[in-house]
């Protein structure tokens, strides 16, 4: 654990930030290499812990993944016999939820298991669906061992994805291998994160694989995967966006203006959504050639949102809405308590401790902003916890985030690319780093 103070900005925060590969996008073209029909290439691939994760588990099936060019950042994945293999899922929910059904392909059985903090993590929506797709497992959850007979039958199967659209995700992106394919139907209350299953069933389409969605089928919350061979391609995956918002949040909490370039003019990634939180907060925001850029207000404003489809985004809206003219309601996000950490108490406990007045609702945050003083910012092992403490920490002198080195689970180098933003742009607070908090 390495603990740190964060920054404090003295002036605006001016800056160009460039940001690395999706996480969600490398970690579902990984699983779609791993399935196809023959060599594919993936290029500006995120290599974070949570996708190193993701390629040690392809690796473990069987799968060749060369990384070897000069940055890591293009993968050539090649196919082989499915044997099984120990697969580390850390605390990776794509590598615990996705890796699953493509181990029930293989010819051997294969072993999960994670960080402790992962054993707590809900997995047995998608391994009783696996089980009744035909496949052999053994646990509900951490550590569980899935016996590979080297197929899965496939078919029909209802589950309950409420907590969390990565159940869901899992099972698709494998479908297509299935020898029936895949029906999914969702029972229970609406799924969350909508925007990542329309990633899956978008990449899934770029490697040839028939899906048809509930619009397209007429069937509420059933989405189909037609069998067949899923086509070898190349990927280019866009900059994380979620990641983005800490820095674009650092425009809006210091009246600044920040750009991030590459920004796509249409994607599926959630992230995208911050651009419209950000407007309807009070921030200026264009999207250009150049990329995103998001000018600070004066005063940003409060807000009442349902954040459901973009529950990613709470921590980094949470530590805005902290520092906003008024009550602020996040709505929407029960789920969040399923999450690397229970997020919605993990937020309410650390403003709280600062000084602002949050309460935690059924599903959601009411947060009253109140002047706040510097102090611990416990992250719970949860990159997004540390991240959200960073922004707090720009106009909060003092907030210590207890284990910053947990952004590398998504974001390597977050604390340097954080102090290159603010010295490209003003003096600043220098930040202290200790491993001793």
């Amino acid at each position: 654990m390495t603990a740190w103070t964060a920054p404090t900005a003295s002036a605006p925060v001016r800056a160009v930030v460039p940001l690395p590969g999706s996480k969600s996008i490398t970690n579902r073209a990984l699983i779609l290499a791993a399935l196809a029909d023959g060599p594919s290439v993936i290029r500006r691939a995120l290599r974070s812990r949570d996708t190193d994760l993701m390629i040690a588990a392809v690796r473990a099936l069987g799968v060749t993944v060369d990384d070897s060019g000069s940055d890591g950042t293009t993968l050539t994945v090649t196919p082989g016999p499915l044997t099984g293999g120990a697969v580390d899922c850390g605390l990776a929910g794509t590598v615990m939820r996705f890796v699953p059904s493509v181990a029930a392909l293989a010819a051997g059985p294969s072993t999960f298991d994670g960080d402790e903090q992962a054993r707590t993590r809900p997995l047995s929506t998608v391994l009783d669906a696996l089980r009744s797709l035909g496949a052999d497992i053994d646990g509900d959850a951490l550590p569980f061992v899935v016996n590979g007979t080297g197929s899965v039958r496939g078919g029909t199967v209802s589950i309950d994805a409420s907590g969390s659209s990565q159940f869901v995700s899992g099972l698709l992106l494998s479908g297509a291998a299935f020898e029936e394919g895949l029906v999914i139907h969702h029972v229970g209350k609406p799924v969350p994160s909508m925007p990542h299953i329309d990633m899956t069933v978008g990449m899934l389409r770029s490697a040839g694989v028939v899906v048809d969605t509930p619009a397209e089928s007429g069937l509420a919350d059933t989405w189909r995967v037609h069998p067949g061979t899923v086509d070898a391609v190349g990927f280019d995956v866009e900059p994380d966006l979620s990641n983005a918002t800490p820095f674009l949040a650092a425009a809006a909490v210091t009246g600044g203006d920040v750009t991030v370039p590459d920004w796509p003019r249409t994607t599926t990634q959630p992230g995208d959504a911050i651009r419209a939180i950000l407007e309807s907060m009070g921030a200026d925001v264009e999207l250009t050639d150049a990329g995103l850029t998001v000018r600070g207000p004066n005063t940003l404003r409060c807000i009442d949102i349902d954040l459901h489809d973009v529950g990613e985004l709470t921590p980094t809206v949470a530590a805005l809405a902290a520092l906003a003219d008024g009550v602020s309601f996040l709505r929407g996000i029960a789920h969040l308590r399923g999450h690397e950490t229970d997020r919605l108490a993990a937020l309410a406990t650390e403003l709280t401790s600062l000084g602002a007045h949050v309460v935690e609702m059924d599903d959601g945050l009411e947060i009253t902003p109140a002047p706040m003083t510097g102090g611990a910012w416990l992250s719970y092992a949860d990159h997004r916890m540390a991240t959200a403490g960073a922004i707090v920490g720009l106009v909060v002198p003092g907030v210590v985030v207890d284990d910053v080195s947990t952004t590398a689970k998504t974001l390597p180098g977050f604390e340097g690319m954080w102090a290159s933003m603010l010295e490209s742009s003003v003096e600043y607070i220098e930040p202290t780093v200790r491993g001793d908090f």
